[in-house]
């Protein structure tokens, strides 16, 4: 292989790496913009991996298996969004327990799915453009879930920045009491928030199971969650950032599979380590300098009781 060509293998790979870091940092970065922050992202990618591997499993089609999967991630955040919002139980403790009852739903559920096949979503290249050298196969020669990741980085930072809506969910995050004060339902904007990050995250569980690695196995997420949950605080809550920060890792993950392949003498298993020691190394920057405070909503996790008027 020569080296332009493992270069735009790579590159391509990245993308499609980072796509369901992506799909889940995007919409946890939604929900902690409303000032709720959301630890099950782990639990959530979990269930809409098996929810989707399943439901294209019955049904033939990875459509339908992506549609159950962001269904499936929105519904099971209800678990977190109605007691952390309307019980102001504490955000850590409901987070933990998400990701604890989606992995074990998962095993449990999914035993059957074990070394079943599923139709999978295909590459899909995009004429003219695929063929440009280097940039061609990274951007314009990936699956439809990848291609959605991609238009989501402009649309989620349209809607925070530039629409009424964005700019009401951005104030409860801010100052929850100012915006209660000016009419805006806070708890409901909490809680769809909260549900549109379990969607995106349920839809980046089915990125692995029916594109990235199309199967189902127990813990095949993998930490991803976890890492989604460190690039939201890397990027300090913008999506461009975010694309970077999914980028980087899916650098790393497409490096550590294809160094061997390319001649490149490393042990494996350090090879395995290199994205999770590299997400370490992430939040040790990030905490010890200023950088995580950029964008972080002032009221992120900090639970609102609405005071009776008279």
């Amino acid at each position: 292989m020569s080296t332009l060509a493992f270069i735009e293998l790579l590159l391509a790979a990245t993308v499609a790496s980072g796509t369901s870091i992506l799909l889940a940092g995007l919409g946890e970065l939604v929900a902690e913009k409303s000032g709720v922050l959301n630890l099950g992202v782990e639990g959530m990618m979990v269930v809409g991996a098996g929810a989707g591997f399943a439901a294209a499993h019955a049904t033939g089609s990875p459509w339908i298996g992506a549609a159950v999967a962001t269904l499936a991630g929105a519904g099971f955040s209800l678990l977190h969004a109605l007691p952390a919002v309307l019980l102001r139980v504490d955000q850590v403790v409901s987070g933990l327990a998400l990701v604890i009852l989606g992995a074990g739903l998962a095993s449990l559920f999914g035993r059957s799915l074990v070394g079943q096949v599923a139709p999978s979503f295909t590459l899909v290249r995009i004429p003219g453009l695929s063929e440009i050298p280097l940039l061609g196969p990274a951007l314009f020669s990936h699956h439809a879930l990848t291609y959605a990741a991609l238009l989501l980085v402009p649309l989620v930072w349209l809607f925070l920045d530039h629409t009424r809506p964005g700019l009401a969910l951005a104030v409860c995050g801010e100052n929850p009491r100012l915006a209660d004060a000016v009419g805006i339902r806070v708890a409901a904007v909490r809680i769809a928030a909260t549900c549109f990050g379990g969607a995106l995250a349920g839809l980046g569980g089915a990125a692995l199971s029916l594109a990235e690695t199309p199967s189902w196995v127990d813990g095949m997420v993998a930490g991803r969650g976890w890492i989604a949950l460190a690039m939201v605080l890397f990027a300090g809550w913008s999506p461009a950032r975010l694309l970077l920060g999914a980028g980087l890792f899916g650098g790393l993950v497409a490096l550590q599979l294809r160094a061997q392949a390319f001649g490149i003498a490393v042990d494996p298993h350090l090879l395995e380590m290199v994205p999770y020691a590299a997400t370490l190394a992430v939040l040790v920057f990030t905490a010890r300098t200023r950088w995580h405070r950029r964008g972080a909503p002032a009221a992120l996790g900090t639970p609102f009781a609405r005071e009776a008027r008279e």
